[in-house]
């Protein structure tokens, strides 16, 4: 019998799979911009991964850069930083992300969804490969799902 952490990891990676199959167009830069929290209720965070609770995205000179937003609303580290360029034609972004000291290959997607407040989510995995699917042999070490929370208020450095 799955436990409830196990039932919620394994209804996300499924959700994940469906995002990343699902032909999307690419999203413009501006599309990623602004402050964004993971979705669930309750989160559970690893050490690493509580770099990746909230992120601001932001314009970091001709590209886009998240930045870590600890709970106090202080802005952190860089977490990654994407090409405007590479947002704008790719449907799934892939580059890399901070991971405690080391680095692991990211990939974004954002989604329409008017029934999220700013309409749109947006979804971070990070780990040792590109293809995260469910049948890959390459789970995430991070995945979580965003909603947004309003604009940016950190700058990249």
């Amino acid at each position: 019998m799955l436990s409830h952490r196990d039932l919620r990891k394994s209804i996300l990676v499924a959700a994940t799979a469906v995002a990343l199959a699902a032909p999307a167009a690419a999203a413009s830069p501006s599309t990623y911009l602004g402050r964004w929290t993971v979705a669930e209720d309750k989160p559970i965070f690893s050490a690493k991964g509580r770099l990746y609770k909230t992120v601001d995205v932001v314009r970091c000179g001709g590209d886009v850069c998240g930045v870590s937003v600890a709970h106090n609303g202080a802005c952190g580290s860089l977490l990654f930083r994407f090409h405007s360029a590479t947002l704008a034609r790719e449907d799934l972004p892939r580059g890399h992300g901070r991971w405690g000291t080391a680095k692991k290959n990211l990939v974004l997607s954002s989604w329409k969804d008017p029934d999220m407040p700013g309409g749109r989510r947006m979804n971070i995995d990070l780990g040792d490969g590109y293809n995260f699917g469910e049948r890959s042999g390459n789970m995430p070490k991070y995945s979580a799902e965003y909603r947004p929370t309003g604009s940016a208020r950190c700058v990249a450095r």
